[in-house]
């Protein structure tokens, strides 16, 4: 049987109220540090669209992983990994105790996992971009490493040419670096969920893009833009982000890339509840309207999973 570290993860989708559910644990809680498990937020000067923790919640409480790079820098998976474990060990040293909160699956996976993740091979990757037959790829990848392709869709792009990446960068295949992310092994941390009604959560992203673009949004991606550089290929991924800058490219209206932003949004919050609910390790607590009616449940859990 594992034993707890004492370290608590909190997910679900965006818009979900995680963060301000954190900030009240951290609250009620001596010695809470809290540490975001999101991609996008390691980005410095991306701080609207991302929804950071401002800097009055920063100053109350210590936050990690948060402006790390700035957009024009790539941050894989593994670099993201690295720095946590730094994070959380710099935590423990203190005689403190992390809230790891995120909706991120991958990222939230490989720390919680400690996952073995190959590194990049940009040359690689650039010359399989190059290949807009995702068929063929597939094919390759079949070839190459039929386990990691019996473990994905063929049209799946994204995993395809990722797996295609790796076995033909590193020079050993994709599936060698572990069993896959549909394999969940006994864990030091302790996982719980905040969960809200689809329609809760489909209205609250498209009130957050309200507020988002009330308090300078599109300001904000247009001088990340206009900096020598730009966005680098990770941090152009972005949910609202690339959006606008299909609009500052003349490729839409802002009209149409807001709608898109919560389009696109909201099929991203689909896709976090199918990653987390494969999870069974995870706790799920259900709210209705306000994620602050789950605070004494979640206060509970992370009370019990101290160690002892």
């Amino acid at each position: 049987m594992t034993t707890s570290n004492g370290h608590l993860v909190l997910v679900g989708t965006t818009a979900s109220g995680k963060s301000a559910l954190a900030m009240e644990v951290a609250r009620c809680r001596q010695g809470v540090e809290l540490v975001s498990m999101d991609s996008m937020q390691v980005y410095r000067g991306m701080d609207i669209g991302t929804a950071k923790p401002s800097a009055a919640d920063r100053a109350e409480v210590p936050h990690h992983l948060v402006d790390l790079v700035d957009p024009h820098e790539e941050f894989a998976v593994s670099m993201f990994q690295a720095a946590c474990r730094e994070a959380l060990a710099d935590i423990v040293d203190r005689r403190c105790r992390a809230l790891l909160v995120g909706g991120t699956g991958l990222h939230t996976q490989a720390v919680v996992d400690d996952l073995e993740v190959p590194g990049r091979f940009d040359e690689v990757r650039a010359d399989l971009d190059a290949e807009p037959d995702t068929a063929a790829l597939y094919r390759r990848l079949e070839e190459a490493d039929p386990v990691a392709a019996g473990r994905m869709e063929p049209t799946n792009r994204r995993r395809v040419v990722r797996a295609l990446e790796v076995t033909l960068g590193s020079g050993r295949p994709f599936s060698s670096f572990g069993p896959g992310l549909d394999v969940y092994p006994p864990t030091p941390f302790t996982q719980v969920g905040i969960r809200l009604p689809r329609p809760v959560v489909d209205r609250r992203i498209a009130d957050r893009y309200d507020q988002q673009f009330a308090h300078g949004f599109l300001g904000e991606v247009t001088a990340l833009a206009d900096r020598p550089g730009g966005f680098s290929r990770t941090a152009s991924q972005a949910l609202g982000y690339r959006q606008i800058l299909d609009h500052l490219g003349g490729r839409c209206s802002l009209d149409e890339a807001v709608e898109a932003a919560v389009s696109a949004t909201r099929r991203f919050a689909r896709r976090q509840e199918r990653w987390f609910r494969r999870d069974l390790r995870i706790e799920w607590l259900d709210a209705d309207e306000d994620p602050l009616e789950v605070l004494d449940a979640l206060l509970d859990r992370f009370d019990r999973c101290a160690t002892p």
